[in-house]
């Protein structure tokens, strides 16, 4: 898969994709990252991209030409038959989630485009933009940050990129709801226990443990998602029993009582 990133800052983009298992990705052919600098599209000696917004106001506006020109050496170098995406990212697009992260990552081609200062010429949004996305409402400095978040996420869907693929197949949120706790060595840290089903070895067990807390999770923190999760009849008997745990929980708080640890 291509990844090419339109950024002002591409020694940001190049910097992050080095490291851990994002550059060890790169560095199997499974991913390429490119940046690509719309400064290197200017004619001027200041290699200027921004300038006043008309109407006035205050902060600078990135430029149509330096970037559409970028863009479209870019397309002109890909092969005939890809059409890349082209997502800009943007508090004005719709949320990112895991949904997306799995589309992209079937993509041949991917393209990311960095906003800076108040934003970019909205003629170039109009001209190119296949998908706009945003990761929260929030206010950055630009969108090299949010175009790593899809990097990485996408990343990790692409087959070979983990050593263990499995590891992303029951990663949180994938599966539609938080994942449960996990544990390590050593079985007691300060008073806390290891659940004891985790050490038993029965692989059915350990499942329905898992499923019932990560669904216990999603209920106490993340409700939201059990609308679009896909769940089973014994699902939806389990959360039906969670909902009055987390109700006498909630009133043993009222009540001054300390509630029980999570699963």
């Amino acid at each position: 898969m291509r990844i090419t990133v339109f950024t002002i800052f591409p020694e940001l983009i190049r910097a992050a994709c080095q490291p851990s298992i994002l550059g060890a990705a790169i560095e199997k052919g499974i991913l390429s990252v490119t940046a690509v600098d719309p400064r290197d599209h200017t004619t001027d000696r200041h290699r200027k991209v921004d300038d006043v917004p008309f109407g006035g106001g205050g902060g600078m506006v990135m430029m149509a030409a330096p970037l559409a020109l970028a863009l479209d050496e870019r397309l002109h170098a890909e092969p005939v038959d890809v059409r890349p995406r082209i997502v800009f990212l943007s508090p004005g697009g719709v949320p990112f989630h895991q949904g997306l992260a799995q589309e992209f990552s079937g993509e041949e081609s991917l393209y990311l485009v960095c906003g800076r200062y108040k934003g970019i010429d909205d003629r170039v949004r109009c001209e190119y933009a296949t998908d706009e996305i945003s990761i929260g409402d929030y206010v950055l400095s630009g969108g090299e940050l949010p175009a790593l978040v899809v990097i990485d996420s996408v990343m990790r869907l692409l087959p070979g990129a983990l050593g263990d693929f499995a590891s992303a197949e029951d990663d949180s949120i994938q599966s539609g709801l938080l994942g449960a706790p996990e544990y390590t060595r050593p079985r007691e840290f300060r008073g806390a226990e290891v659940p004891e089903v985790l050490l038993t070895g029965h692989h059915d067990n350990v499942r329905r443990w898992r499923r019932r807390a990560a669904l216990r999770r999603t209920l106490a923190r993340r409700p939201d998602l059990l609308e679009q999760a896909p769940l089973t009849a014994e699902d939806q008997e389990v959360l039906e029993e969670l909902r009055a745990e987390l109700d006498l929980e909630r009133g043993s708080v009222k009540r001054g009582r300390r509630p029980r640890a999570e699963e």
